[in-house]
């Protein structure tokens, strides 16, 4: 069957859908023999010899799907140009190449989920925004329940205290607080925060959309199940639904708007 190659060589692992493409125009692709550097291009994974960066695209692989809680001052990638300590030193081991979907920031820790689903990670990094992330995050001082209520209006999100995990007597100087929020409020907060005299000192992701980090040590990933892999596939659904319909009522109020 006739498929376009970035899909298939994100599909046998090799790269990541986005970064198949880059292959592609850099022209590390050959079909056949051929230098292929045109988006549009279609094979048959069956009967053409796919070449991607070196690496002959065989049979399907195995489709994995990683949760991994990584470390602070880890790059959230498989390489780094600068040297630093990447998410493949808490893979060492592990047999299937594979490859983290979105981005954590390197002093943050917590959530990643990596997988060699290339539709899957698409899917997802197509609707980055919509899914929602809780992070617990750690700020100089503490917060009033009013100041809670009133930043968390501000800057769009859910903040709460959760119980203070490094607080060695009855009061920690600083306090952590679980913040829900969609990926575009992370600087936002920051920033009033700061403002607010309240910087933030650290930040873990302990939940993106149905996945939670809770139970897998600092460092170390585990295998999500098959369920909760279709748990992820529902919630990408339902959230696609809605910004569909968010977009239709827009686009009919608009042409109300012209009408009159």
């Amino acid at each position: 069957m006739q498929e376009r190659l970035q899909k298939i060589i994100a599909r046998a692992g090799i790269a990541s859908r986005r970064h198949a493409e880059q292959l592609i125009l850099s022209g590390q692709v050959r079909v056949n023999g051929r230098v292929v550097t045109e988006l549009g291009t279609k094979a048959d994974a069956a009967t053409d010899r796919i070449e991607a960066a070196g690496r002959v695209v065989k049979g399907q692989e195995r489709r994995v799907y990683l949760v991994l809680n990584k470390p602070p001052e880890i790059v959230s990638a498989m390489a780094d140009p600068e040297g630093r300590k990447t998410l493949k030193n808490c893979l060492r081991g592990f047999p299937e190449r594979v490859y983290p979907v979105g981005n954590l920031e390197y002093t943050a820790s917590g959530l990643v989920f990596l997988t060699n689903d290339g539709d899957l990670a698409a899917e997802m990094l197509r609707h980055w925004g919509e899914l929602e992330q809780v992070y617990f995050v750690k700020v100089k001082g503490m917060l009033t329940l009013e100041e809670l209520e009133r930043l968390g209006k501000e800057i769009g999100v859910r903040m709460k205290t959760v119980r203070q995990p490094d607080a060695t007597r009855r009061r920690a100087a600083n306090y952590w607080y679980e913040v829900r929020m969609r990926d575009t409020r992370k600087e936002e907060m920051r920033n009033v925060l700061f403002r607010e005299g309240h910087p933030v000192e650290k930040m873990k992701r302990v939940g993106l959309g149905p996945l939670t980090v809770e139970g897998v040590a600092e460092g170390r990933y585990k295998i999500l199940r098959e369920g909760e892999v279709v748990e992820v596939r529902k919630r990408i659904e339902v959230r696609k639904e809605r910004k569909e319909r968010k977009e239709r009522k827009e686009r009919g109020k608009e042409k109300t708007r012209e009408k009159i």
